[in-house]
């Protein structure tokens, strides 16, 4: 329906890196999973305690001997009614940071998984069903898995926060232009585990951590809100560099027409632009690591479906991007 509407990729579904412990899957197929361990990720610099998902995972041993028939499935259902799939954690096709049941988030470990065979078989999906594959590779990167992304024709995610150039500390690593930014890639604002452009802008994303107690023992809300400061300099900087006009201080609004168009100037296929961001939400959809008291997967737009992209706001911000409609990248 998205195709026959004008769509020339239609819906981009998600494939999620693991399902519930007590889904139909891990009832019916035992045999396939890793049992009594977790997935998640080890502690990071936007996640210094670690990340338990309380997901379960797909057992190496298991796909080699059954010729990997869960994985080529799991594609095949994900594929089934959509243009193209973004694969959460697309890693975790190299390695996955497993939790023993009960431990902690940073205690986990890595398991090492087939990551050419399991790019092939994607690769050969995709082909099959005329799709587009988009990997979530974010996060501790193994050497040389950016590069198998590309062998293999899926495209990697290119992410405006995480964008910059080496740096050393502690001055703030200077955001890099969006023509040097990898072209084999989607480019996009945020993840929805990122904070949205007006929520890095004000901060919101160091309030919510430090009321939860999710910052880092060498971390204080103090220094992360300087931090931020810097950078919010830093990137406003280069957004004016970009556009060939002269430095001037970053505004106290959040510039999020301006700072879209910036990202969508990346030379590459695909630009994604996050709901979120187009109706000027504060908040991002899910804040890892966080309990109850953070509300995620639980926020609502402030309009209607059928509205969020009708209203005057969207439309403002969304404006600049008319420019580069058919653009060849």
């Amino acid at each position: 329906a998205a195709r026959g509407a004008g769509m020339r990729i239609g819906l981009i579904a998600d494939l999620a890196i693991g399902a519930s412990p007590a889904g139909s899957h891990a009832w019916s197929h035992q045999a396939d999973l890793m049992r009594r361990a977790g997935v998640g990720a080890p502690p990071d610099i936007h996640n210094p305690l670690g990340q338990a998902w309380g997901l379960t995972a797909l057992s190496p041993q298991a796909l080699r001997e059954s010729g990997y028939a869960a994985f080529i499935a799991l594609l095949r259902a994900g594929l089934a009614q959509a243009g193209g799939l973004r694969i959460d954690h697309i890693l975790g096709m190299a390695r996955l940071w497993l939790i023993p049941d009960g431990a902690a988030a940073a205690d986990g470990a890595y398991l090492r998984y087939p990551l050419r065979t399991l790019l092939r078989l994607t690769a050969l999906e995709a082909w099959r069903h005329r799709a587009l594959m988009i990997g979530e590779n974010l996060g501790t990167v193994p050497e040389g898995f950016d590069d198998a992304l590309r062998e293999h024709g899926l495209l990697g995610m290119d992410v405006l926060w995480f964008m910059r150039e080496a740096s050393a500390a502690p001055s703030p690593a200077a955001f890099t232009a969006p023509g040097a930014w990898p072209a084999q890639a989607a480019a996009m604002t945020t993840t929805h585990d990122l904070p949205t452009l007006a929520g890095w802008w004000r901060g919101r994303d160091i309030d919510w951590r430090a009321s939860l107690d999710l910052l880092g023992p060498q971390e204080s809300a103090a220094d992360l809100r300087a931090a931020r400061a810097a950078d919010r300099e830093s990137l406003w900087q280069a957004v004016r560099a970009h556009a060939h006009q002269p430095p001037e201080p970053a505004p106290e609004q959040v510039p999020a027409a301006t700072l879209l168009a910036y990202v969508a100037a990346a030379p590459c296929p695909l630009a994604l632009v996050p709901l979120e961001d187009a109706t000027g939400m504060v908040d991002q959809p899910n804040l890892p690591g966080a309990d109850s008291r953070h509300p995620n997967w639980r926020q609502r737009q402030p309009l209607a479906a059928a509205d969020c992209l009708d209203a005057p706001t969207a439309r403002e911000r969304l404006a600049p991007l008319r420019s580069l409609r058919g653009r060849k990248p």
